[in-house]
C-alpha cells in the first residue's frame, strides 16, 4: 500500500559503534528499532578502544566480544607519571582485570553486520535530522514511517547538524593515533604521561604476542611526526626497549562538549557529550548512556511522558563531572605555573596515599561503580 506507516518505537540516526551497540541491545529486549545512515562503507577507523569491565560485560549480553577475531589485550595494571611528581601513581585491582584494548574497526564491523542480518539497518542521504520528530510521519526512502522514539548517535556531528543549545569548549586540541612494535614485552600495563604541551597514553595493542602497543597523545601544541617519536620513545624506551613505528599516523579535532536537556530526541554518545582523551573514558560513557536507556524502560512504559528528562537527569551530572574533571585536569598541566603544580600534587598524594581513594578511582574506571545513580 502506497499510504502505507510503519509503526515502530526507536528510530536510531547513525549507525557508527554506538549507535548500532543501542540498536542491538533495544531490539534485544524486544523494542522494534529502525537504524539509518547516510553511509553504507563500513569505518575504516585504525583507533583502538580501552574497553572497561562494565562494558565488556555488556558486550558479551549482546553476543559481540566473543566473536572478535584479535586477541584483546588486558590491562593489568595503569601507571601515572608526570614531570611534576617524582613517584608515579600504580593502580591495579586483584579480583578482576581493569579493562581490555580491542581494535576499533573490528568491534565496529561485527556489530554492523548484525544489523544488517536483522534486517534493521536503512541507507538514506536525504535524511534532514533538524526536520524530524517523534509521533510525526518520517519519509525513508520513500516509505512512511512513525516513531515513538528518536536517538541521535551522529557522533560530534551533531554539534553543526542540529541547531540547539550545547556546552561546547573550544580548546583547539588534537588527538594523534598510531601504533608501534617494542623489544620488550608490555606486560599488559597501561601508561599515561602528563606532559606541559598534553596528555599521552601508552596502551598494550592487540596482537598474537605482547609487543606491539598503541600511543594517544593530545594536544593544542603543533608538533611533527619526528617530534612525537621521539617523545614517545623518552618515555617508554626503558619498559619497552626498541621501538619501531608505524608509518600510518592519524590526527583526529577534540572539541568537549556536552549537549543539554532534549525532549523531541535521546542523545547518546560522543552525539550527547565528548570529553577530553585523558581518561580513556569516552566510549564507555558512551555504553553507559545505552545501559541507562534500558535500565529506564525496564522501569518505565515507552510512552511515559518524562522518559527523555529521566534519562538526562541520569546521564548529565556524570558526563559535566567527567567532560569538568578532564578540561581542568588539562589546563592544570598546560598552565606551568605553581599553584597549578601544587594543586597537581595534592592530588597525587591523595591518590598514593589513601587506600579507599584509589580503590574508589580503579572501581570507577572499571565502570563498576557510578559517580551518579
Amino acid at each position: 500500500m502506497k499510504n502505507k506507516i510503519n509503526n515502530y518505537d526507536f528510530l536510531i540516526v547513525g549507525a557508527g559503534l554506538i549507535g548500532a551497540i543501542a540498536a542491538l541491545a533495544l531490539t534485544q529486549k524486544k523494542f522494534k528499532v529502525l537504524v539509518i545512515d547516510k553511509d553504507n562503507k563500513l569505518n575504516k577507523d585504525n583507533r583502538t578502544l580501552a574497553v572497561n569491565a562494565n562494558s565488556i560485560d555488556f558486550l558479551k549480553k549482546l553476543g559481540i566480544w566473543n566473536l572478535l577475531k584479535s586477541p584483546p589485550q588486558p590491562i593489568d595494571k595503569i601507571v601515572i607519571k608526570d614531570d611534576i611528581n617524582t613517584k608515579p601513581l600504580i593502580f591495579e585491582n586483584d579480583d578482576e582485570t581493569m579493562g581490555n584494548v580491542i581494535l576499533n574497526k573490528e568491534i565496529y564491523e561485527i556489530a554492523r553486520l548484525k544489523l544488517k542480518n536483522l534486517k534493521i539497518l536503512k541507507i538514506d542521504n536525504s535524511i534532514n535530522v533538524s526536520e524530524i520528530h517523534p509521533n510525526k510521519n518520517i519519509c525513508i526512502n520513500k516509505h512512511n514511517y512513525y516513531f515513538k522514539k528518536i536517538i541521535i548517535s551522529i557522533g560530534k556531528s551533531v554539534l553543526s547538524d542540529i541547531s540547539h543549545k550545547n556546552i561546547i569548549l573550544n580548546e583547539k586540541h588534537y588527538s594523534y593515533v598510531g601504533f608501534f612494535k617494542h623489544e620488550k614485552n608490555h606486560n599488559n600495563m597501561a601508561y599515561e604521561f602528563f606532559t606541559n604541551q598534553g596528555p599521552l597514553a601508552v596502551l598494550p595493542a592487540p596482537a598474537d604476542h605482547k609487543k606491539k602497543s598503541t600511543f594517544i597523545y593530545s594536544s593544542k601544541e603543533t608538533i611533527n611526526v619526528t617530534q612525537l617519536q621521539r617523545l614517545i620513545f623518552n618515555k617508554v624506551v626503558k619498559s619497552h626497549g626498541k621501538l619501531i613505528f608505524d608509518k600510518s599516523l592519524s590526527k583526529f579535532p577534540i572539541t568537549p562538549h556536552l549537549t543539554k536537556n532534549n525532549s523531541r530526541f535521546i542523545y547518546i554518545g560522543d552525539s550527547l557529550k565528548s570529553i577530553h582523551p585523558v581518561a580513556g573514558q569516552g566510549w564507555n560513557l558512551g555504553i553507559k548512556d545505552i545501559q541507562t536507556l534500558c535500565n529506564l524502560l525496564d522501569q518505565y512504559p515507552l510512552d511515559t511522558e518524562n522518559i527523555n528528562s529521566l534519562y538526562y537527569s541520569r546521564r548529565f551530572l556524570e558526563s559535566a563531572i567527567y567532560l569538568s574533571f578532564t578540561s581542568v585536569l588539562n589546563f592544570l598541566y598546560e598552565s606551568k605555573n605553581t599553584f597549578s603544580k601544587k594543586i597537581i600534587k595534592l592530588g597525587f598524594t591523595g591518590l598514593g596515599k589513601i587506600k579507599l581513594a584509589r580503590d574508589i578511582f580503579i572501581k570507577q574506571a572499571m565502570g563498576r561503580i557510578n559517580l551518579i545513580d
